[in-house]
């Protein structure tokens, strides 16, 4: 049995997740042109309900994004009223971006269309091939967090 992965088959891997990444990310962009928010938005948005009310520099480090335009992101979504800034309790001049209702819904009813696609991909899958699936995509994910963090 062979211990090594090679080259070809790490390409190949790759190739496939990269591929897999496109797919989901074009069909997301198809929910999303029947909502009132950007893709950008989108994913400001779900990093602040995943990890609660954050700061402009801590969302623009999770979005990767620079500070200015986190802050114009911010300030578009604050203006349609899917968040809001509100001042730190423990220090007044930390101001932390706070979902809405709004943008809650919203979030929640495209996560749900999200799933559906998968949901419907997953039809020719049998119980044990998702599972399998369920279980090598959390191990590569922790893998890779725990590269990223070094």
């Amino acid at each position: 049995m062979e211990t090594e992965i090679t080259n070809e088959a790490i390409a190949k891997l790759e190739k496939t997740l990269r591929h897999i990444s496109g797919a989901i990310k074009h069909n997301g962009r198809k929910i999303l042109n029947n909502y009132p928010i950007t893709n950008p938005q989108f994913i400001a948005l779900q990093w602040l309900l995943e990890e609660g009310d954050l700061t402009i520099g801590e969302l623009s480090a999770k979005n990767g994004l620079a500070f200015s335009t986190t802050t114009d992101l911010v300030d578009r979504m604050e203006k349609n009223e899917l968040v809001e800034r509100i001042r730190d309790s423990n220090d007044r001049r930390v101001v932390r971006i706070h979902v809405l209702d709004k943008g809650k819904k919203i979030i929640n009813e495209v996560i749900l269309k999200r799933q559906e696609y998968l949901g419907e991909v997953l039809e020719t899958f049998d119980l044990e091939q998702t599972q399998t699936l369920i279980e090598l995509l959390g191990q590569l994910h922790v893998q890779m967090k725990s590269i990223n963090e070094k």
